[in-house]
């Protein structure tokens, strides 16, 4: 297996859910560099049950919280968690970074510590989303608020290549999303991605989609800029939420109600299952150079095991070779 090293104390729940997750995934065998304060993080092993042989702690004094603008500041801090996972990469110690923590200063990190791949302007957060087929792949979902027309093909590009690697997709579909399926419709910068797109013979471009289609699984790779993505996923997210808070409060208020959520229970837990986001662990920041993975804030031991499991696959399928083959320049040539 591969060697990952995770953020021990990200997240709203670490470090007692990254110990956990972490515990779980070194009892199966997975070599896990755990990054942190090594006084807490020991004293959270012990407390769960002890040290595994595949677990070692990595010491970090310094850790950036959730709420910190530190983007710009994050190079400061050479003795953050963060920063020691990037460079335990950087330096192939580790194969892959994975941390639930501040999203800004992971960005920020990857960019200073390890670089962008040759021909990548921006990098994008890919977030994998359940489909009645299988699985597509948002991307940007929430790393680039503003980008230019040649972002999107890169995008593109990168998603394309991670689901091929991944998920096996010979020719994935591509979608851009957009107010309306005509090639004319949205922004200037979306008519013109149109354009890119639509001459790029290496992507399989299907046109411009719609928001109700993200989910359709009518493509396995939806491109958008991080600003639209991030409201979007959240968007989603919270209607996920709110039907399932409806119906079982309507499956609570009458006797025909009880009787009818007993008996679609099981196939309503079915459906919460797979739309939990714990089963898709971290979302790979595509276009730095090396492999760094970030997961949601909320993220409990279950999602971190997810998370760490993710990490190493994509280490295993060569994600990274076939992102750097995959880039153009925006104008249809190979770097």
């Amino acid at each position: 297996m591969s060697v990952i090293a995770l953020d021990g104390m990200g997240g709203d729940l670490g470090p007692e859910a990254t110990v956990l997750g972490a515990i779980a995934a070194a009892s199966d065998g997975q070599q896990i560099l755990l990054v942190g304060d090594q006084e807490i993080l020991s004293a959270h092993i012990l407390r769960n049950g002890g040290h595994v042989s595949a677990l070692r702690v990595v010491h970090a004094p310094d850790t950036i919280g959730m709420g910190e603008q530190v983007a710009r500041e994050v190079r400061k801090r050479r003795n953050s968690s963060i920063w020691v996972g990037m460079e335990l990469v950087k330096s192939h110690e580790a194969q892959a970074f994975v941390s639930m923590g501040n999203t800004g200063a992971m960005l920020a990190a990857a960019l200073l510590s390890l670089g962008r791949m040759p021909g990548v302007e921006r990098p994008g957060l890919a977030i994998l989303l359940p489909t009645p087929g299988g699985s597509s792949l948002l991307i940007d979902g929430g790393a680039n608020a503003d980008v230019r027309p040649k972002h999107f093909l890169q995008f593109a590009e990168m998603g394309s290549a991670y689901m091929r690697a991944m998920y096996d997709y010979a020719e994935p579909r591509v979608g851009l999303l957009s107010i309306g399926s005509e090639a004319s419709k949205g922004s200037s910068q979306i008519v013109e991605a149109h354009g890119l797109l639509s001459s790029n013979s290496e992507i399989n471009f299907v046109g411009n989609i719609e928001g109700g289609d993200i989910v359709t699984g009518e493509c396995q790779v939806v491109v958008t800029d991080g600003f639209t993505g991030n409201v979007a996923l959240k968007l989603l997210e919270g209607t996920a939420q709110m039907m399932f808070e409806v119906m079982q409060h309507e499956a609570r208020t009458s006797m025909r109600g009880r009787l009818g959520g007993l008996l679609l229970r099981p196939t309503l837990l079915k459906v919460r299952d797979r739309l939990d986001y714990r089963r898709y662990g971290a979302a790979p920041l595509l276009g730095v150079n090396g492999k760094v993975f970030i997961g949601h804030g909320r993220s409990d031991a279950e999602a971190i095991t997810s998370a760490i499991s993710t990490a190493n696959e994509a280490d295993n399928s060569r994600v990274l070779d076939q992102l750097k083959s995959s880039i153009t320049d925006g104008q249809g040539s190979v770097y």
